[in-house]
């Protein structure tokens, strides 16, 4: 059997963390297995299903690396085909028209409030005939679900769960005005896209039992599913925007790395061992459905970001690039060739120190500019008097220097600070503070090389 999962959301908004983790763990699934994973965009809320997000959840998968087979499919598209199988199942006598009002269905819930029991529909349509249905009502379709047995799922993540036919109702299969259900049209669609694995929430695990009775009555094939638990906050409460339950171009917005992401929302609810850095490849040949867990994961912005920290090190200077210059060219204008290759010389030295795109590109701004830097709050702190005295006495060792290299700026520097007694911290800070505008930088003699003689001894003049 080729194996066949799908990523199936609703474009009512942006493609939020916990379906982000839906669709890789889909995507995950079907590359260890070799098999196909498909994108079906689920649009049958007309009223709230917009381009714009149906555009934002292409963009994030895209973004995120998880490339899907084939063209989307969209679901509004095949309402047709959701009305013949509704057709079919009335014809088989799996379901049948029901005609009961607004009002005596709005009584059918008051009732069964009253009696303490579930809201059900009572079935009164269910074997009456319909010569007797009343004018001017437009019937729904309803499914003729068993009244006795159980209905058993053999779930991949949750084990075996049951529930009893008789807690079940005739669910509606086609609206009054002709349109299929979501409940309907989710069925069909995995029927014939030959999904042979339902990957999502579960939240959805009530929705599966009905479904499958979808799946019997039609005498088709029932995929295998697995209900992987939802993400929490870090607090154990039901994720919310303050948690980080933000769009994944938020995270991009944020400056985090689709690899980071992708490495980080794998460890919510899976896991290989003791394994935290796990590279795609090797996520592809360890992922397994029996490692999910079946408790809630918790999601840790703090952990996401030192992942994050790691992936940025790692990354290639010259891949890093072009991810930060239109953040630094946000602010500081279009960089000219000899820029760019001075912010690329300081790229490692910077991204050592960085956890995010955005703190990158911050850091890296002191190279991305000519001429004198305006110091924070804090380097300005370190610009005294007798510092200032100390910086104006370096400008001539800096001007006679012969060589302009990290070691043999090391050994000026050293030499005029024990020249003055004074220990080389007490001139290397005032000097960091003079060249980047801060107290924070990759190592102050590998900034001097970097920066070149003429911009580093313009920035120590305007601060001496």
């Amino acid at each position: 059997m080729k194996v066949v999962t799908r990523f199936a959301p609703s474009p009512t908004g942006f493609l939020h963390i916990g379906g982000a983790r839906t669709a890789l763990f889909n995507w995950l699934f079907s590359r260890h297995h070799g098999g196909r994973y498909l994108l079906r965009i689920e649009d049958t809320d007309r009223a709230r299903s917009t381009k714009e997000a149906i555009d934002a959840i292409l963009d994030g998968l895209s973004w995120l690396g998880l490339d899907w087979d084939g063209e989307p499919v969209l679901q509004f598209a095949r309402a047709a085909r959701h009305v013949e199988v509704a057709r079919q199942m009335l014809d088989r006598g799996q379901a049948y028209y029901c005609y009961s009002t607004p009002e005596e269905l709005e009584a059918m819930r008051q009732k069964a409030r009253a009696e303490g029991k579930p809201i059900r529909y009572d079935g009164t349509w269910r074997d009456r005939d319909p010569k007797e249905a009343p004018t001017g009502v437009r019937p729904v379709i309803r499914l003729r679900a068993p009244l006795d047995g159980e209905t058993v799922v053999e779930d991949l993540v949750q084990g075996t769960v049951t529930v009893q036919n008789a807690q079940l109702d005739d669910m509606v299969l086609l609206r009054g005005d002709g349109t299929p259900t979501y409940m309907l049209a989710v069925v069909v669609d995995d029927h014939d896209m030959d999904i042979t694995h339902v990957i999502r929430g579960d939240d959805h695990l009530n929705n599966t039992f009905r479904q499958i009775q979808v799946y019997r009555a039609m005498e088709w094939d029932v995929p295998r599913f697995a209900h992987i638990p939802l993400i929490h906050g870090a607090d154990g409460a039901k994720l919310s925007k303050r948690h980080g339950a933000l769009g994944v171009d938020a995270y991009r917005d944020m400056g985090f790395l689709p690899e980071a992401l992708r490495n980080y929302l794998l460890r919510l609810g899976w896991g290989h061992g003791d394994e935290e850095i796990i590279p795609t490849e090797k996520a592809i040949e360890w992922f397994d459905l029996a490692d999910v867990g079946r408790a809630a994961s918790r999601f840790d912005m703090d952990k996401l970001t030192n992942l994050n920290a790691h992936y940025l090190r790692q990354k290639p200077d010259d891949e890093l690039l072009p991810l930060v210059l239109p953040r630094i060219e946000k602010t500081a204008g279009p960089l000219d060739d000899a820029l760019r290759r001075r912010v690329l010389a300081g790229m490692n030295g910077v991204k050592q120190r960085s956890r995010t795109l955005v703190e990158l590109a911050d850091n890296l701004k002191f190279y991305a500019v000519r001429g004198p830097v305006t110091p924070d709050a804090k380097a300005a702190g370190l610009l005294t008097t007798e510092a200032k005295a100390s910086l104006a006495g370096l400008v001539p060792v800096l001007e006679q220097a012969t060589e302009w290299s990290e070691a043999a700026l090391e050994a000026a520097v050293k030499a005029f600070a024990e020249s003055r007694g004074a220990k080389l911290g007490s001139v290397a800070q005032p000097l960091r503070a003079a060249l980047t505008g801060s107290t924070m930088s990759p190592g102050i003699f590998e900034v001097l090389a970097i920066l070149g003689r003429d911009d580093s001894i313009s920035r120590i003049k305007a601060s001496a």
